[in-house]
């Protein structure tokens, strides 16, 4: 406890807790849904989309959040548009996309700026990255977030499970994978400043795959991934203030050490029942 409190005394350091904690939180939500809908790789594809739009950005001398923000919007909607009516599969054209853009990133910046500090801290995460400014729209964001998934649960849970049962419903299945679109893209730009484009997909999709581990229910995997993803990033950020490690890859091995615990018990219930019906049988 009291190394937590001596790290909060830091602002530097109170700013990356605050708005990890908000991203986290986003990512997480909004992980369940790409991850029940088979499109948690967008996460990965998008981040390196941001990358390439920061690359930009930071050679003509934009605002890269002001910037990036369009671009990976942009990207996001357009992957939607190819999953409805392309025939190329989503996760080919993930692919697709992700290589290129990144590709396009690293050339942009070995022909203008180099692998300069502010591009190094969007490829590998900073946490002195994150400004007040970036603090404050994380918080808005994680409002937008919360407010969808209490207001609208039933028409989130209908799109996320059969989009062609909550059509028929009368449920605008396109709006809704629209704004889980926007707000996914808006988290990954916001949680680049601090995770890198490496490693931010994994706030995506670990909480959602551990929560699954042991909750049946959506609403049970929705509260356990949002928690579970702020539980992980606090850990993470105490063990990189304690040894010194880079925030983004601490975080993320927290969350695999919690998928792991979790695959473990859930490993540990199925023997425990197998053995059980072997019993009853007998």
């Amino acid at each position: 406890m009291s190394l937590f409190l001596e790290m909060i005394s830091y602002p530097f350091l109170l700013r990356a807790l605050a708005g990890g904690i908000f991203i986290s939180l986003c990512a997480a939500l909004l992980g369940v849904s790409l991850v029940l809908k088979r499109y948690s790789m967008i996460g990965d594809g998008l981040s390196h989309v941001s990358f390439g739009a920061l690359s930009v950005a930071v050679a003509v001398g934009w605002s890269p959040l002001q910037f990036s923000i369009p671009v990976v919007v942009a990207a996001a909607f357009l992957l939607l548009r190819i999953r409805e009516n392309a025939k190329i599969k989503s996760d080919a054209a993930i692919a697709v996309i992700s290589a290129s853009a990144l590709a396009f990133g690293i050339t942009v910046t070995s022909l203008t700026t180099g692998m300069t500090t502010d591009v190094n801290s969007y490829m590998f995460g900073s946490i002195l990255a994150m400004s007040r400014e970036d603090v404050i729209l994380a918080m808005v964001l994680s409002i937008v977030v919360l407010c969808l998934f209490v207001l609208f649960y039933h028409k989130v849970f209908a799109v996320t499970f059969d989009e062609s049962f909550a059509r028929a419903t009368g449920v605008n299945a396109g709006l809704y994978d629209g704004l889980l679109a926007v707000l996914t893209a808006v988290t990954i730009v916001l949680g680049m400043r601090m995770m890198g484009a490496m490693l931010i997909s994994s706030l995506i999709i670990f909480p959602a795959l551990t929560s699954m581990r042991i909750w049946k229910s959506f609403l049970g995997v929705v509260t356990a991934s949002g928690i579970m993803a702020v539980i992980c990033f606090c850990i993470g950020m105490v063990i990189s203030y304690e040894y010194s490690t880079p925030a983004g890859a601490s975080v993320v091995l927290a969350d695999l050490a919690a998928f792991l615990i979790c695959m473990g018990i859930q490993t540990a219930k199925g023997r425990e029942r197998t053995k059980r019906r072997r019993e009853e049988r007998e």
